[in-house]
């Protein structure tokens, strides 16, 4: 499994930015996705996670750590096997660079950052206040 991130930038606060996870080798309904952040001099740090039905294509859970509830959201495009991560009401706390990553084996949002097998690049999300 292969993974490339995009989207960062920088904005506003109280804007909005949505970032890419494309996804390589397997479909997206055969993986555990998460987003994780780090921002400088701070540990790496869950953002959320999702997974899809491989049967009927619904959303098995999707969760979010409590200082993004209500302002991210993970969405998916199966045509082109790309999860996103929707960003609004963008605070300056929100600054660091932004990983999606995958797991085939493993299963629940609880899954810890050592537990996903698969890493994307990171794009750097900066919010200025």
């Amino acid at each position: 499994v292969q993974l490339q991130a995009f989207g960062g930038g920088l904005v506003q606060a109280g804007g909005s930015l949505r970032l890419s996870c494309v996804a390589s080798g397997r479909t997206l309904s055969s993986l555990n996705m998460g987003w994780f952040r780090q921002a400088p001099g701070k540990e790496r740090e869950f953002v959320g996670a999702t997974r899809w039905s491989g049967i009927d294509g619904r959303t098995l859970y999707a969760h979010y750590t409590d200082s993004v509830k209500g302002r991210f959201t993970i969405s998916r495009d199966n045509a082109k096997n790309t999860v996103y991560l929707q960003m609004d009401s963008l605070k300056p706390e929100d600054t660091a660079v932004h990983y999606c990553a995958a797991s085939p084996f493993r299963f629940g949002y609880r899954v810890p950052a050592e537990g996903y097998d698969y890493w994307g690049q990171g794009t750097q999300v900066t919010v200025s206040s």
